[in-house]
């Protein structure tokens, strides 16, 4: 079954040959022992039969049918071990290593499961820097708010800790009354504290398994990527969503590559997670990165340095409404 999810849903090659390898070794250290145990099955005769757990019957989700075969395969090896201990410790010992080997895999497999849909209806992602405002800070994020942002994200390089967590505070106060998500960057340390919505994480930061364990299953794990290989790291580490990019040259945070609308176009279609294209987004090239399937977009400047960040954020918004409806986008004002 793990083997399966791992093929068919995850499309994880790596996972798949793990699960695979420890299957046909699981089948070889008990290649004398099976027959037995088939030959002394006896179903009419066996009490447990009849014996059936509330809800034993249903699954809710896949993710269910995962942890269940995941818990249930655990506690074989467990038991196959144990009584192999009797007069097969040979056999005992193999069994053991295969089950701290399935723990690994397991980890892995459970942490493809983290991403939850608080993230799904995420179509406009806006960074939130002081630097690039040409108002204050937090009058720009309450416009960029009211212009339709679906989630924020309040990245601070320069700020000491103190002065980081009082505004992820305030922000977070602000996006809750308006159901917007509210992502740190960097920090997730400030982002519990705060009562943010998640943390996004870049290849040099924490690793996002790390962050996962410190920061629980419900909150949103981001992960900025460069490349297909990378995006699927990410989300086998148990990221909810991946930033791809840069796609276009950006001036709010230059770098000496690209990965341009092609490697948008190869990352939204490699994970299963939600890839959002960011850098060097503005409403006259927004229509050609949405056309690589990415599910959401993530601007700066393309709505905080302007006068009026609600009607910026409002237009790209309305352009991504559009193109979602499959109308096409109108020209920008």
């Amino acid at each position: 079954m793990l083997e399966d999810y791992a093929r068919f849903v995850l499309d994880d090659a790596e996972i798949s040959r793990e699960l695979k390898q420890i299957r046909h070794e699981l089948t070889e250290a008990l290649a004398e022992v099976l027959p037995q145990a088939v030959a002394h099955r006896d179903t009419p005769g066996d009490v447990g039969t009849t014996i059936k757990a509330p809800g034993e019957l249903r699954r809710a989700d896949l993710g269910e049918v995962v942890i269940a075969n995941g818990k249930r395969l655990g506690e074989a090896f467990r038991a196959i071990e144990e009584y192999s201990k009797i007069d097969r410790p040979e056999v005992a010992a193999r069994i053991e290593k295969l089950r701290y080997a399935f723990y690994e895999v397991e980890k892995r497999l459970s942490a493809s499961l983290a991403a939850g849909d608080r993230f799904a209806g995420v179509r406009l992602y806006v960074l939130i820097t002081e630097a690039v405002c040409r108002i204050p800070w937090l009058v720009a994020a309450r416009a960029a708010i009211a212009g339709g942002a679906d989630c924020l994200q309040l990245r601070e390089k320069n700020l000491d800790g103190g002065d980081f967590l009082n505004r992820a505070k305030i922000l977070a106060t602000e996006c809750r009354a308006a159901n917007c998500l509210l992502i740190i960057n960097d920090r997730p340390d400030i982002a519990m504290l705060s009562g943010a919505d998640g943390v996004h994480v870049g290849q040099g930061d924490l690793p996002a398994a790390e962050v996962r364990k410190m920061v629980g299953p419900r909150m949103v794990v981001g992960v900025s990527t460069h490349s297909v290989e990378q995006a699927r790291q990410a989300e086998r580490d148990g990221a909810d969503y991946v930033g791809i990019g840069p796609v276009f040259s950006s001036g709010t945070k230059p770098r000496d590559f690209r990965v341009g609308l092609e490697g948008a176009v190869a990352v939204a279609r490699a994970v299963r997670i939600p890839a959002v294209a960011i850098a060097g987004i503005t409403h006259a090239n927004v229509d050609d990165v949405w056309a690589t399937g990415v599910q959401a977009v993530a601007v700066t400047a393309a709505v905080l340095d302007t006068e009026d960040v609600q009607a910026a954020t409002k237009a790209l918004k309305d352009r991504l409404t559009l193109a979602r409806k499959g109308h096409g986008c109108p020209v920008s004002p």
